[in-house]
């Protein structure tokens, strides 16, 4: 009886071991550089992925040449989308480069599950000649905040941790 069990257990194992639950789709791919010298170091460039029906984006960071994988962000409710946009964000140091330049769409690649970008990646490391490279405006509001001089008995915190919500203290409430 025990012999059974243990042959039974054995050959639902090895069945198991045999399926694969899910088949990862990975995007592989590369950004190039136009203007950089022989040995720059592409690692800490970010690029995100951003597919058609999914909420979420998949982030990937370069390798020292350039390369970077990522598996693509996908919904488990729904199958699968390869309708995926690749955008190149930016770096540790500033990059330059065109609209055209640093998005892209994913096509299928040569081996089974795996995808790559339709056109290339590419940025720039100075402004380029005869172009005006202006600072963006800062997108977000500014970070300055206001003290306002609270009496000490009070026993509160600085004014400038609550202003961001109203706060009206209340003296004389046990």
């Amino acid at each position: 009886m025990v012999f059974a069990q243990v042959i039974t257990a054995l050959l639902f194992a090895l069945t198991m071991a045999r399926i694969i639950p899910s088949a990862c789709q990975t995007l592989e791919g590369k950004v190039s550089c136009t203007d950089c010298t022989h040995n720059y170091d592409f690692s800490g460039i970010m690029i995100s992925v951003k597919c058609e029906g999914v909420k979420n984006l998949a982030m990937a960071i370069t390798e020292e040449k350039g390369f970077f994988k990522v598996d693509l962000p996908r919904d488990h409710t729904k199958p699968p989308s390869v309708n995926c946009v690749v955008k190149l964000l930016g770096g540790p140091n500033h990059l330059y480069a065109t609209k055209k330049n640093k998005v892209s769409e994913i096509v299928k690649g040569k081996e089974k599950n795996t995808y790559t970008i339709s056109t290339p990646l590419s940025f720039l490391t100075s402004c380029p000649q005869n172009t005006e490279c202006k600072a963006t405006k800062n997108q977000f509001g500014s970070s300055k905040t206001l003290d306002f001089p609270l009496p000490p008995e009070w026993g509160l915190a600085p004014s400038s941790y609550y202003l961001p919500f109203p706060f009206y203290p209340i003296i004389g409430i046990p």
